[in-house]
């Protein structure tokens, strides 16, 4: 039962016994009442034996035993004693009623009651019902959720793919169940654990498993909670929740996004922040100050941790950070295992091979790709997930969703189809290039085709090799518009390619060390703000005039070359090219079999959910005469591969 509903309650009970009072101060037990003149006609007829006179009332009991009630009018009656007295009616007085001394107070005391009841209803509601449960007046109430040991159902079996996380957080378990254990030899359990990473790796889910494992309460809160437009009530927040974290000793708090309130004090431009700069102050002294805090460890989780203070990560507040990353080949297989358990899933699902073909995805990425999997699988009315819905999610959330609605005409499908076909035979041929996966035609978000390179393992560095066919490649499509419609036939659709590959080009140059003409030196102001994955602050380093027209030099040189190499693989291999294209007018998406078919001479073999009106899963591409509208013409890059800094899939 909630605050309001006790109040309500409370309120009801009061006007209950109130009303009741009010009842009892006018009991009705009154007499037969009578007019004044036929009391005075009983009174000469002899009928009256008793009377009392109570100020203007006159009540009595007649020769019959009934008693009566009449009240006299208002002018003096100075014959009315005498009648009374010669009709031998006997006469009394009525002492005047006093009132006790409490009744007296209570009436006088009631309207301020009343007021001040009034007062303390709204300010208990102003502060949440005294709780702290939202209120205009709670400001300074902490607004961390508490989690009892029995509302936590996750444990260390629910997480995976960050087993190097799980082995550095698993003493916080051993210290939570047995303390002794630990402080019979004089240690101490780190006051706090800072879980880094790239979003949707797990953060969250390991510290909630933490406190599934380890059975104790768990406090978790966001950092953007604790500061208000009020000063001082970021502050009070802090202290509130660790006094609440104290009374359930041994617990957890977990943090969310500290970098909300843990930011560095006094950086930046414009300087700092106060309230939030007190804020952290007080967090500051809470996890390590004079007032101990034996049983209760703090978890933060942030993705910017290079922005904390310098305070926040020192021994005795933050005494181990631990990095979540982004997961291997192996542990993409763990996380889909566990997700896959909640689906019913057919015979030919292989988890290894999706975890494959998913570099650089995170745990949340993967749980999108097998909830995709389950909404494709409802959408064609299947009772189990198959490996094609895993596919087919896979394929949407890395190159994007399919608009097979979308018009296009037969010459612009052609163009894409030799576009995307340069792009698969350059990134065959060219030494050290990723294998090409897949290559369609069928628009996907804002790109007319894609081609998908997907690397054989997972790499954490690249050669210099590997970048040049990477921008080899990228040429490749406008190489092959160049080859079939002329110079002149050329259209905006390699924009995005010619984008990245300047990019990667001056990169090699300025920022890799990876040109002789330059050599092994930094040109450009190191981008550290970007930290695990995130975007960077930019910013040039001041070059001389004469080195920045040496890089340029050397960039247009590196670039020059890799589309001199392109333009001769596919005039080498111009059948392949004309085939490729071909079966991608025809089947519009291709698989790695026929792509094997093709390099190999041989026309590909149809697709297996291929019937004579084309894919059995859905309706071929329209096409008329109408040109598609210019934005689907600019080659809009489909989503990154977050581990690969080369970039992406090839669009059109």
């Amino acid at each position: 039962m909630n605050d309001m509903a006790k109040n309500l309650i409370l309120w009801l009970i009061i006007a209950a016994v109130l009303l009741t009072v009010f009842n009892n101060f006018n009991v009705d037990n009154s007499p037969q009442a009578m007019n004044y003149s036929q009391f005075v006609e009983q009174v000469q007829n002899d009928q009256i034996r008793q009377v009392t006179i109570d100020g203007y009332t006159i009540s009595g009991d007649r020769q019959d035993g009934s008693s009566f009630q009449t009240i006299r009018p208002a002018v003096q009656d100075p014959k009315l004693i005498d009648d009374l007295l010669s009709h031998s009616v006997v006469i009394q007085g009525k002492k005047p009623e006093e009132q006790s001394i409490w009744s007296r107070l209570l009436i006088a005391s009631f309207p301020i009651l009343i007021i001040l009841a009034i007062f303390l209803f709204f300010m208990r509601q102003m502060q949440g019902g005294g709780a702290g449960k939202g209120g205009p007046m709670s400001f300074g109430k902490s607004k961390a959720k508490l989690l009892s040991q029995d509302q936590i159902k996750t444990t260390f079996k629910d997480v995976a793919g960050c087993d190097e996380a799980k082995e550095e957080v698993e003493e916080l378990v051993d210290y939570l169940k047995d303390p002794s254990k630990f402080q019979r030899l004089g240690g101490q359990i780190p006051r706090g654990v800072l879980m880094a990473g790239p979003p949707g790796t797990g953060k969250t889910l390991l510290a909630k498993a933490i406190a599934g494992e380890a059975k104790v309460p768990f406090f978790t809160i966001s950092g953007s909670d604790f500061v208000e437009m009020f000063v001082g009530v970021g502050a009070s927040r802090v202290r509130d929740m660790f006094e609440q974290a104290k009374k359930q000793s041994p617990c957890i708090i977990f943090i969310d996004e500290i970098d909300a309130v843990g930011r560095s004090r006094g950086s930046g431009m414009g300087g700092g922040h106060d309230e939030r700069e007190q804020t952290l102050n007080q967090l500051l002294v809470e996890m390590d100050g004079f007032d101990p805090n034996d049983g209760v460890i703090v978890i933060a989780a942030t993705n910017r941790p290079d922005v904390l203070d310098p305070a926040l990560l020192r021994p005795g507040r933050f005494d181990r950070q631990v990095t979540v990353g982004l997961p291997d080949i192996r542990g993409r297989e763990h996380i889909l295992n566990v997700h896959l358990r909640k689906v019913p899933l057919a015979d030919d699902v292989k988890p290894e091979l999706i975890a494959r073909g998913t570099p650089g995805f995170s745990g949340a990425d993967l749980s999108n790709v097998v909830n995709e999997a389950a909404l494709f699988a409802a959408r064609r009315n299947r009772r189990l997930v198959s490996m094609e819905e895993l596919e087919s999610a896979k394929d949407k959330i890395m190159m994007g969703a399919e608009r097979r609605s979308m018009v296009m005409s037969e010459k612009e499908k052609r163009n894409t189809a030799y576009h995307e076909a340069g792009h698969a035979i350059i990134g065959l041929l060219m030494p050290e290039h990723d294998p090409v996966y897949k290559v369609t035609i069928i628009p996907r978000g804002r790109a007319l085709g894609v081609t998908m390179f997907l690397p054989s393992e997972d790499r954490y560095s690249f050669s210099r090799q590997q970048i040049l066919s990477q921008i080899c490649s990228l040429f490749g499509g406008r190489i092959a518009e160049e080859m079939t419609l002329g110079p002149n036939g050329v259209t905006t659709g390699a924009s995005n390619d010619i984008k990245r590959a300047t990019e990667l080009a001056h990169s090699m140059v300025a920022k890799w060390g990876l040109s002789s003409e330059m050599g092994p030196l930094m040109y450009d102001e190191d981008e550290s703000h970007q930290f695990l994955g995130g975007p960077g602050s930019g910013g040039g380093k001041f070059n001389s005039p004469e080195t920045t027209s040496r890089l340029d030099k050397e960039v247009r040189r590196i670039i020059d070359e890799c589309y001199k190499q392109a333009a001769q693989l596919l005039e080498d291999n111009r059948d392949k090219l004309d085939m490729m294209a071909e079966a991608l007018v025809q089947y519009e998406t291709i698989d790695t079999d026929q792509i094997k078919d093709i390099m190999e001479g041989r026309y590909p073999q149809p697709p297996k959910d291929w019937n004579d009106n084309g894919p059995t899963g859905g309706t071929p591409a329209a096409s008329d005469e109408s040109e598609p509208d210019e934005s689907s013409q600019d080659d809009d890059d489909v989503k990154r591969r977050p581990s690969d800094p080369l970039g992406g899939p090839a669009g059109h």
